[in-house]
């Protein structure tokens, strides 16, 4: 393909992304998928300059003064420091490639803005979100924004069921993967984006479940669920099983967990996964109710609840922009029940673990206040205590009373995480 004809697939994917809810990567391998003339090399230009345009999409709107995906495209371009003449090639109507600029176009490329861009397009995140976000913030915004730009990193859990990470480290260099322990997690592996990933999960370690693919933060939340072998444990929005896997190495397959989930297509991924990762003391429902549920029996209660994703938006950075403040009320509601519900759940003397994958003191502190207003029997442990104790370690930063990530502090997804127990 040429560089005009890349141009104009990115274009095209970028309105099939408008056009649904479907994650950018899978609209990319669905894309790829139906097109076995692009080569890889193809591929990776089409899908990079796709992602280009979704980390600086505030931009290129702002610069563009539009919002359709052939002005955002041309934002972009800018964005990287292009040239009018260069994109102007690119748009010259050639072989399978976008048509010419327009007049309209032409003007706004070859003009540079009077003012400076506002905080919104200079920390790409929707305008509607600064009052909270700088809640989170405060004078740090910006520079917190500025790392959510940039492309994460992939991390791993080693499944300690099936092998050791010095092991598992090994192998992986063996293979000729750059791979090294993740500065927090105990189990960790990180490897830097596009690095030999294309063949990972066609490894033997993958393939037996010495491995599983998750961000470090997750992996920080399940050592602080600080759950022990024989204890009952309910994963109550468990989703496709990462953090219930975790736990299940962490009791050393003994004891007992539920997860729930009540989205069926993604709490199926648990079976398969569960069985190459050798555990055998998961149970997976997606209805409530029944003698396994009982009534207030379980050690440790994860409510890892839906929510915004904003602490993943550097892996997903079209879900900020398809972000509402009404789907954020529904969200705030959800979470409210979801943390109550875990409470009927838990035990007298058991803990009840609070997370999300989001920046937002909505979704947050704001939940977990709440809920401690209206439960004044439960009380938070330190998180940084609870660290010190299963892991033996300094806590990662962000970890206080509340456990509390994000890329620029320690260098993994966004996260928070805050432990409560009944007296």
């Amino acid at each position: 393909m040429t560089p005009a004809a890349r141009i104009q697939a990115a274009i095209e994917i970028l309105d099939a992304l408008n056009a649904t809810a479907m994650p950018a990567d899978r609209m990319l391998r669905d894309w790829f998928r139906k097109r076995h003339f692009m080569g890889s090399k193809d591929r990776a230009a089409v899908s990079g300059r796709v992602y280009e345009v979704l980390r600086h999409r505030a931009y290129a709107a702002w610069r563009m003064q539009s919002e359709q995906s052939r002005a955002l495209t041309i934002g972009s371009l800018l964005h990287e420091g292009q040239t009018p003449d260069a994109i102007a090639q690119l748009f010259s109507a050639g072989a399978y490639g976008p048509s010419p600029l327009t007049d309209e176009e032409h003007s706004i490329v070859d003009t540079v803005p009077a003012d400076p861009p506002p905080l919104h397009v200079e920390g790409e995140f929707p305008a509607w979100l600064e009052p909270e976000l700088t809640r989170a913030f405060g004078d740090d915004l910006l520079e917190e924004m500025r790392a959510m730009q940039s492309r994460a990193p992939v991390d791993l859990r080693v499944n300690t069921l099936r092998a050791s990470r010095h092991d598992m480290l090994v192998g992986l260099r063996s293979l000729g993967i750059n791979a090294d322990p993740t500065p927090y997690a105990p189990q960790g592996i990180r490897i830097p984006s596009a690095e030999g990933l294309s063949s990972l999960q066609q490894t033997q370690f993958f393939q037996t479940g010495a491995f599983e693919f998750q961000d470090e933060s997750s992996q920080i939340a399940a050592v602080l669920c600080d759950v022990k072998p024989g204890q009952c444990v309910l994963d109550l929005a468990a989703g496709a099983g990462g953090k219930s896997l975790a736990l299940a190495a962490a009791m050393q397959n003994k004891g007992s967990i539920l997860a729930f989930d009540s989205d069926p297509g993604r709490l199926n991924q648990l079976g398969p996964r569960a069985r190459r990762a050798g555990t055998h003391i998961i149970m997976a429902a997606d209805q409530r109710g029944g003698p396994v549920w009982g009534d207030g029996k379980f050690d440790v209660v994860l409510v890892d609840s839906p929510c915004t994703g904003s602490g993943a938006w550097r892996r997903s950075p079209e879900s900020k922009w398809r972000l509402t403040s009404e789907r954020l009320k529904e969200l705030n509601a959800l979470q409210a029940w979801l943390i109550d519900d875990g409470a009927r759940h838990t035990k007298p003397g058991g803990r009840l673990v609070y997370a999300t994958c989001s920046l937002l003191p909505c979704e947050n502190a704001d939940i977990v206040d709440a809920f401690l207003a209206r439960n004044p029997v439960f009380r938070v442990i330190s998180a940084a205590e609870v660290w010190t104790s299963a892991v033996g370690t300094p806590p990662p930063p962000g970890t206080r009373e509340k456990f509390t990530a994000s890329p620029r502090k320690t260098g993994t997804d966004g996260f928070f995480v805050c432990i409560m127990a009944t007296d």
